[in-house]
């Protein structure tokens, strides 16, 4: 295997764990502010969720960035300047959001702004990131003297524009809530299990019709990407395979807890998909990083650094995943927040 494959493999793989991450932190603020004054303790739970996870997930994002500067410098360098207003207000949102989520739990006054203001950047930050999809396709480009801009009036008046977003948003909202459903029923709650795989069942429907619609709407430039997209069927049958096992799990009669559903297959199985379905995107966009001009190969880094980048990385999984794994598993059967009412 080729070195920039080895890289677009890991950086694949640290933009996966990341989405799927932030997906769940950010629709569980969402969710958090929706259920606030709600009479089970749907709130709670998604605030407990959101207390000791959301360094994690921003961890998570360092490494997306180290990533991708380490790794394809030239193509960070283009993105960069070409959405610096939208990368800007990422970056402006996520550190209000930080900085409520440092000083809100100290102070119990502030824990209302903690949910107005983690549900509302729950929503605008997922909206903003995931505009670097169609971005990349082609057509928002412009170069001029090696300077890339972005066309912001294309980019506004374009229908898949809006479809990605929405894609974004029901895809974080079907994840938050399949996994506070889990979460739930770890926790002991059934009543609060009930009311987020209610929301579940809605969302999931959603967010393969949103991206149906965000691919046929695609500029004309992208008509390539669509030609590749064919080439991955098989791909993206196993994906949607996948989303019927998780979303028809919801469904199954669980004898053992005399109710509905296997909350913790439909997590598994729907992340599965996801995987498997970013996977086969990931195929049908290579070479490109952003089309036309920046490719895998013109946008790499030099050997040297990509092996030491390399070392780096293997060393920090080393260290940071028994961590992380150890975390999940206290903070999963932590039943502190169990009597809470």
């Amino acid at each position: 295997m080729h070195e920039e494959s080895i890289a677009i493999l890991i950086l694949w793989g640290v933009i996966f764990v990341y989405s799927i991450l932030g997906s769940i932190d950010f629709g569980t603020g969402f969710w958090s502010m929706i259920y606030a004054n709600h009479s089970t303790l749907a709130g709670k739970l998604a605030n407990k969720y959101l207390s000791p996870t959301w360094e994690l997930t921003n961890t998570i994002l360092v490494f997306v960035v180290v990533a991708f500067l380490g790794f394809f410098p030239k193509a960070m360098y283009s993105l960069a300047t070409a959405m610096f207003l939208p990368v800007t207000l990422i970056l402006l949102l996520i550190a209000i959001r930080s900085t409520f989520m440092v000083f809100a739990y100290s102070l119990p006054r502030h824990e209302k702004s903690l949910r107005i203001i983690s549900g509302i950047t729950g929503l605008l930050v997922p909206a903003l990131l995931i505009t670097v999809i169609p971005v990349t396709q082609g057509g928002f480009i412009e170069s001029v003297d090696g300077r890339e801009t972005l066309l912001f009036g294309k980019l506004l008046s374009s229908p898949s524009i809006y479809w990605y977003i929405l894609f974004g948003l029901t895809s974080e909202l079907f994840l938050s809530a399949l996994f506070l459903a889990d979460f739930s029923r770890e926790q002991g709650s059934e009543e609060t299990y009930l009311v987020y795989r209610k929301n579940a069942i809605i969302i999931g429907p959603a967010t393969l019709v949103t991206a149906v619609f965000a691919l046929v709407t695609m500029e004309p430039e992208a008509n390539w990407m669509l030609d590749n997209l064919i080439k991955q069927f098989p791909l993206f049958a196993i994906s949607i395979a996948l989303f019927v096992v998780g979303y028809s799990s919801l469904w199954a009669t669980n004898r053992a807890r005399n109710s509905l559903g296997f909350a913790r297959i439909a997590v598994l199985a729907v992340i599965a998909q996801y995987g498997i379905a970013s996977y086969g995107y990931g195929m049908a966009h290579l070479p490109y990083i952003v089309f036309p001009s920046i490719t895998v190969f013109n946008s790499f880094t030099k050997l040297e650094t990509f092996y030491n980048l390399l070392i780096l990385y293997a060393v920090g999984i080393a260290i940071l995943l028994p961590g992380f794994i150890f975390f999940w598993n206290l903070f999963l059967k932590d039943r502190s927040f169990a009597g809470d009412k």
